[in-house]
């Protein structure tokens, strides 16, 4: 089992029923660590270790990238959350 953990992942962070609050998170990490991570709120990439610095000073040149990661929270997150909340408040 030796060798390197690398992935990705994405995510919808809300506190509020109306969705008021929702952030786009993307991280992506390297054994465990989280190297450099998009945040919807932030508007852009921001790393963590030296590696993840310097990921996200290259990443935040592309702005149609940025664009469309921040675009996110309306076109992945609130309706999956909308979806998922629904469900929920219908079985109770």
């Amino acid at each position: 089992a030796d060798g390197y953990y690398e992935y990705m992942m994405a995510e919808c962070v809300y506190s509020t029923s109306d969705y008021i609050d929702m952030v786009y998170l993307e991280s992506y990490s390297f054994n465990k660590v989280v190297d450099v991570q998009f945040n919807s709120t932030v508007g852009k990439f921001v790393g963590y270790t030296e590696e993840g610095v310097k990921y996200a000073e290259n990443w935040n040149k592309d702005q149609a990238q940025l664009q469309a990661l921040k675009a996110q929270v309306d076109t992945f997150c609130r309706p999956n959350a909308q979806i998922l909340d629904s469900s929920v408040r219908d079985k109770a």
